[in-house]
């Protein structure tokens, strides 16, 4: 069994997280919904807006360390920002970074769900 270890995060951006929680994108609602509670990953927690480090991952799993984006167009602009968050989150925590399109999520749902769950089987078998 994999044991847990602490993620130390900014207490500042717990509030910020809650506050992305209850202003949840149509995608992200979608992700939650059909996809993280789907039947086929209800065996696996997910946590919505985490603070990590000095982050916030949209969806983790702290089983599996893996964190889920689900971005918006504006993260079209920022992809130099979004491969370093990535990389200091792999290299500090050890947390791999899946990455889905807003428009991915709500026009594809069933392609991201099977993608998600080979991921997982790659941690969890």
């Amino acid at each position: 069994m994999k044991k847990f270890q602490f993620i130390p995060y900014n207490k500042n951006l717990v509030s910020r997280a809650r506050e992305l929680r209850k202003e949840s994108t149509n995608a992200e609602k979608l992700f939650w919904t059909e996809i993280l509670k789907s039947k086929e990953l209800l065996f696996l927690k997910f946590t919505r807006q985490k603070p990590i480090g000095g982050f916030i991952a949209d969806f983790y799993c702290s089983s599996l360390q893996i964190a889920i984006e689900v971005d918006g167009e504006v993260h079209a602009f920022q992809q130099a920002r979004d491969k370093e968050r990535d990389n200091v989150l792999w290299q500090k925590f050890g947390i791999r970074v899946l990455r889905y399109k807003n428009v991915e999520v709500l026009n594809d749902t069933e392609r991201v769900k099977k993608e998600i769950l080979k991921e997982t089987k790659k941690t969890h078998p």
